[in-house]
């Protein structure tokens, strides 16, 4: 279906402020697959800005619909194309910096009509001193209020939720953490938080709060940031004279968003209450989810709630945390080499956590984007201060080395381009290789396994139990090796696991795997794309007589040249360990008995962790 022409360009007198105009608010909206919002939005905030100055800000987050093609021609609309999905709040903390000298920062959903008056309402509400943010009414299409209004979550709330849902709307406060209370959405007060469709915050207020927490992703992130709002001293106040029309579309609706949504909920908890009360809220949900368990969402979210482990990790996106002023920034001067390889929705991703120490030439950034047919180099050149090297061959070994020719620093990381590092992870590897004797170091891992299938989760908790999987410089989609033993080794030579190889040519004195340097892996979501990676694994790097077994299977993918059946045996510790066990034996198996079969010579990708 061909996309609509946008309805609404810019018009003399409706313009919005660019950067060189003098604006009273920043409106900072973030879109993924946006493209028939848009212009809807556009339309109802340019009468606003005949009132009000705005600064319109988008983040897109990699849409694939035609978003960017809608918001191209409204020329006074400043975009950032962040390349990759970076989640709600990663995409407002990639446009704070931007906002300019204003006096509040708007933020809405791309799905949403404003109406007449909204914004000067909306403004109005910060003459209060004590305000520092304010929310407006959202109406449903039909012109009724949406339950809006939130209560800080509590162990009761969240039960009562749990048990009743929406049923008896007029139930006790501490038992729903949704007000339901008609006659609180017509006069202004001050609210725990509310759903973050639409919210203004004062600008002196936001620089004091800091970014948003991107652990969230998304869900949960409006919660955690009007209870920083509230423990900074500011009131977050509901102002029902400023009215907004919300679609309630814009994040769309899976099992995985199921999942995510109830995660982030015990994720909330472990940050703001005590263990037994996060141990509590995880209960509660894995009741509700299981009296739920017909729906596909609700089963998405017992495989979810039931790793205990992963609730307790942020969610895995590299990012701005709370109370620091910006994404983490490395201050170890070194290098870091990515080779690409057709990754263009998930290059700005790995390279967000490196952006600052890039742009401010701490760290210097190369990335090598190897065969692709995509926009791998435009998406990584967008990020300041990284160098970019293109070249024809679809090769990591060959990106390796052209990265070589390219960094003129030590020490140096080779990142795996769909690898994402965590807070301080460069400057806990470089610092590692300043230790006596140690020369090559590689960080911890985090699987990232949401909305995957309970066999991929059952593969994995095995992989955590093999102790010889981690202590490798393989496995980890990272290493990093200082200048003695990587001027020793020589260039990458044409091996598919780079990292397997420089491992056996590095004595296991002289290597370390350093407990606080994290990245994310994010690993298949499903049986057949888990199958894939098996069969390419074991295919690419199986032994040969010209290698001399140089070649053999890359751990990262499940396969260890040391992994016996003993090795697998000795993780279980009781029926459930037995069960992922057999799982994960079943599945090697399967994959090599695929492979005999049919030997085929394509490279199997998988494309179900990049979506």
């Amino acid at each position: 279906m061909p996309a609509r022409a946008p309805s609404d360009a810019p018009v003399p007198g409706t313009r919005f402020a660019t950067a060189d105009d003098p604006a009273r608010v920043a409106v900072l909206v973030v879109t993924y697959n946006s493209a028939d919002d848009v212009d809807g939005l556009l339309a109802g905030l340019r009468p606003e800005a005949d009132q009000v100055p705005l600064r319109v800000l988008v983040a897109d987050n990699g849409s694939t619909d035609g978003t960017l093609a809608r918001l191209a021609a409204h020329t006074d609309v400043h975009v950032v194309d962040t390349g990759a999905n970076l989640g709600y709040a990663g995409g407002i903390n990639r446009l704070l910096p931007l906002v300019g000298d204003v006096e509040a920062v708007l933020v809405l959903n791309p799905d949403l009509t404003v109406r007449p008056g909204a914004v000067r309402a909306l403004l109005a509400a910060l003459d209060n001193p004590r305000v520092g943010a304010v929310v407006p009414c959202i109406l449903e299409p039909d012109g009724t209020a949406y339950p809006s209004l939130r209560r800080e979550p509590t162990v009761l709330r969240t039960l009562g939720d749990a048990l009743v849902g929406r049923r008896f709307p007029g139930r006790p406060t501490w038992a729903s953490e949704t007000d339901r209370d008609p006659a609180h959405y017509t006069t202004p007060h001050a609210v725990d938080w509310a759903t973050g469709a639409a919210l203004l915050v004062r600008a002196d207020t936001a620089r004091q709060v800091g970014p948003w927490d991107e652990q969230y992703f998304l869900y949960s992130e409006e919660t955690d940031y009007c209870r920083r709002l509230r423990e900074a001293g500011q009131l977050v106040w509901f102002e029902p004279a400023a009215q907004v029309i919300h679609a309630r579309g814009g994040s769309g609706s899976s099992p995985a968003l199921v999942a995510l949504q109830e995660a982030n909920r015990v994720r909330y908890a472990h940050t703001h209450g005590s263990p037994l009360q996060a141990g509590a809220v995880r209960a509660v949900l894995l009741l509700k989810s299981g009296l739920r368990a017909r729906d596909a969402g609700h089963r998405a979210a017992l495989r979810t709630l039931l790793d205990g482990p992963a609730l307790r990790r942020p969610h895995p996106h590299p990012g701005a945390r709370p109370g620091s002023p910006a994404a983490p920034r490395p201050s170890m001067p070194g290098s870091v080499v990515i080779p690409a390889h057709d990754e263009e929705h998930g290059i700005a991703r790995t390279l967000a956590p490196l952006a600052q120490a890039a742009a401010a030439g701490t760290l210097e950034v190369v990335v090598v984007a190897n065969g692709c047919t995509d926009a791998t180099a435009a998406v990584a050149r967008s990020v300041p201060g990284v160098h970019v090297v293109e070249i024809d061959v679809a090769s990591k070994a060959a990106a390796l080395r052209a990265g070589d020719r390219a960094a003129t620093r030590f020490p140096r990381l080779y990142l795996d381009a769909d690898i994402e590092l965590g807070d301080g992870a460069v400057d806990a590897l470089f610092a590692a290789l300043t230790e006596p004797g140690i020369h090559a170091a590689r960080p911890s891992t985090v699987d990232d396994l949401t909305g995957a299938t309970w066999p991929v989760r059952a593969f994995y908790r095995v992989r955590t139990r093999i102790p010889a999987l981690h202590e490798h410089l393989w496995g980890a989609g990272a290493f990093a090796l200082d200048e003695a033993v990587r001027t020793r080794l020589g260039e990458f030579p044409d091996v598919t696991a780079d990292d397997l190889w420089v491992d056996r040519q590095v004595a296991a004195a002289e290597k370390t795997r350093v407990r606080d340097a994290t990245v994310v892996v994010r690993r298949p979501r499903d049986v057949g794309s888990l199958l894939a990676v098996l069969r390419r694994t074991r295919r690419a790097d199986a032994p040969t007589p010209h290698t001399s077994g140089q070649h053999a299977p890359t751990p990262a993918d499940g396969v260890s040249p040391t992994l016996t059946p003993t090795a697998v045996v000795r993780t279980v510790r009781g029926p459930r360990s037995l069960l992922d066990a057999a799982v994960y034996v079943t599945l090697v198996t399967v994959a090599r008995v695929q492979l005999r079969r049919a030997p085929a010579r394509r490279w199997e990708r998988d494309e179900s962790s990049r979506r």
